[in-house]
Order: C-alpha cells, then sequence, then structure tokens
C-alpha cells in the first residue's frame, strides 16, 4: 500500500467531509465520510439512500483467480496501457484442497497453466500485482497488505468485506465493475442503507467475534442487509481484534449486505504496526477524527441509521452444536 496515496486521501477528506456535513444539515456517519470523500463529483451527485446511484472513485481493486480472467479480459477490450488504479491478482480460488499443501499446489499449476500463465502476462504487461498460487488467501492478503482506514476498495470476491476490519469499506464486485475501474471509469452503486450496530460489553468465555455476526445474521436473515451496509460502534468494539473485527465484516456478506465497517482505534493500529505499516498507522492516528463518526451519530444513534441493532458481547456463548444464546440481540427500528 502506497503510504503516500493514504497521506494524499487523509489530506482531502476534510474540505470534503465539512461541505457533506454542511449539504446534509447534520453529522455524518463514518460510511458517509468514506463514501463522500471518494464520489467521483460530489457536487452533482444525488445523496438518497436507497434510491440514488452514487458514482464512487475506489482506491484499489482486487481480483481472485477464477474471476480475474474475464475482468482482464474486459478491461483489455479498453485499449489501456496500464491500469488506472492500483490492482492486485490472487491466485487462490483455483487451488483444490484435498491431499496437502505441496501436492495441491503442484496440481492446481498443472491443470491451470494456461490460466496463470495468461494472468500472469497481463499482470506484467498492465501494471497490476500478481500473487502467485501459493501466495496466500486474497481477502486475508488485502487485509495483510492492502487495506487501511478509510479506503474504498472493490474485489472480485464475495469475501471482499474482510477489509472493514480495518475501518475501510471493502465490497465485493462483478468482474465487468473492476474492468471498469481499472479502465479509469466510476464506479456505480446504488446509494446503500444503513444498519448501525452498537456493541457493549466484552467477549467472555468461549465466544469469539464470529458469534457476534452468526447472531447478527440470525437476527437479520439472509437478505436483512441487502443494499445495505453495517456499521459497528459502541465501547464492545474496541474491546474486539482487528482481525477479529474482521471476521465480523467479512461474514456481514452472508446478511446480503453491500459491506460492514468498524471505526478506527487502536486495535486497528496495533494490527498497522505488526504488518509493518507503521506509517500507516501514524498517519491513521493523526487523522482519528476523519475515521469515526461525529460524537453526535455515537450519541443518538437511532437519528442518523436506518436500523439500529444493539448487542451486548458478555452475553454471547459460542455457538456451536446444540448450543444456544443467553439472549437475542435486540433490534431497534
Amino acid at each position: 500500500m502506497s503510504v503516500e496515496m493514504v497521506r494524499k486521501l487523509y489530506a482531502s477528506m476534510p474540505a470534503i467531509v465539512d461541505k457533506a456535513r454542511k449539504k446534509f444539515g447534520r453529522p455524518l456517519t463514518l460510511t458517509e465520510k468514506i463514501l463522500v470523500s471518494h464520489a467521483d463529483n460530489f457536487d452533482t451527485q444525488v445523496w438518497e439512500r436507497g434510491k440514488a446511484m452514487l458514482a464512487l472513485r475506489p482506491d484499489r481493486v482486487a481480483m481472485q483467480d477464477a474471476t480475474a480472467q474475464m475482468a482482464m479480459l474486459q478491461f483489455m477490450q479498453a485499449g489501456k496501457k496500464k491500469v488506472a488504479v492500483p490492482s492486485t491478482i490472487h491466485c487462490d480460488h483455483l487451488i483444490r484442497a484435498e491431499v496437502g499443501s505441496e501436492k495441491d499446489l503442484l496440481r492446481a499449476y498443472d491443470e491451470n497453466r494456461e490460466v496463470y500463465n495468461f494472468l500472469g502476462s497481463a499482470a506484467k504487461k498492465y501494471g497490476i500485482g500478481f500473487w502467485k498460487p501459493g501466495s496466500g488467501i486474497i481477502h486475508q492478503v488485502v487485509l495483510e497488505n492492502y487495506a487501511f482506514p478509510g479506503g474504498l476498495i472493490i474485489g472480485t470476491d464475495s469475501h471482499t468485506p474482510n477489509g472493514g476490519g480495518l475501518g475501510m469499506l471493502a465490497i465485493g464486485v462483478g468482474g465487468a465493475d473492476a474492468g471498469e475501474v481499472m479502465a479509469g471509469l466510476p464506479w456505480e452503486v446504488l446509494h446503500p442503507k444503513l444498519i448501525g450496530v452498537r456493541l457493549t460489553g466484552k467477549l467472555s468465555g468461549w465466544a469469539s467475534p464470529k458469534d457476534v455476526i452468526l447472531y447478527i445474521c440470525g437476527l437479520l436473515t439472509v437478505k436483512g442487509g441487502t443494499n445495505k451496509i453495517v456499521e459497528y460502534f459502541g465501547p464492545g468494539a474496541e474491546t474486539i481484534s482487528a482481525t477479529g473485527k474482521g471476521t465480523i465484516t467479512n461474514m456481514g456478506a452472508e446478511l446480503g449486505a453491500t459491506t460492514s465497517v468498524f471505526p478506527f482505534d487502536q486495535k486497528m493500529a496495533a494490527y498497522l504496526n505488526a504488518t509493518e505499516r507503521g506509517d500507516i498507522a501514524k498517519l491513521a492516528e493523526a487523522n482519528r477524527d476523519l475515521l469515526v463518526a461525529d460524537q453526535e451519530v455515537y450519541q443518538f444513534p437511532e437519528k442518523y441509521f436506518d436500523e439500529i441493532v444493539e448487542v451486548d458481547l458478555s452475553t454471547l456463548e459460542s455457538l456451536g452444536c446444540g448450543s444456544r444464546s443467553l439472549s437475542i440481540p435486540r433490534k431497534v427500528l
């Protein structure tokens, strides 16, 4: 991840966020701060949740090998010499885990040689990062190397929202969307509604972050997040590690959600430092106000979200065969 890219984004955010507060006449959620900061044209953009189409400028594009083939073929039709935004291809989906890592990898090379050769050569030609087979799983590689607080990334993989664990809007898309953004066009998406999830308490016993999202899935169902972004907040959020947050946002796809996101905190700073991105951690800490919702949003969330869910982490038990919860999260319309 380019530190200069992050620095440039943070430098541009204060003015556009302030303009959005004035235009909307109210404080902003974290989701809104990221969306307005990535608008193709803020002044002409219509902002109406659930109705307007947003034209956005993502910071990055990530593709996995199964979907990257069509995405690259579509991009090549644009006749561009280089991609317009930083992009990467990750060869992980065509590897079948059956025998063991060494034999499985050799078989993948043998079965998909033509695909890997095409993607590798296309990546080299168009200035795209290429993560060869065996380099890691796409959404985890993105979290460890490219995700950063306040960013916007699209990926041709349903687990792209994993990046929300580092405070960015990370959204899974189709290959055509990726191809258009790489060609320099804005990315269009229905203006999502917002679900606010307030976390209190702290996980204990065998309970883990996956139990948080499993309870929310049970409450909202597999369609409850369709055309919506889930934004987490509250004192409980700060007790969960960055990788734990990633687990929660990753599985938000099971709600049908556009994506999910957590506000920046010290857990994220610690993860950035642990993954040798201390310079980005310092930038994020210096711009923390841009990477969390405005304070009034946290004080009166029902005024700024379309729906509120409250979860007391201390009441959750580990979900396994035959297990149950001590309480059911409360849904507030």
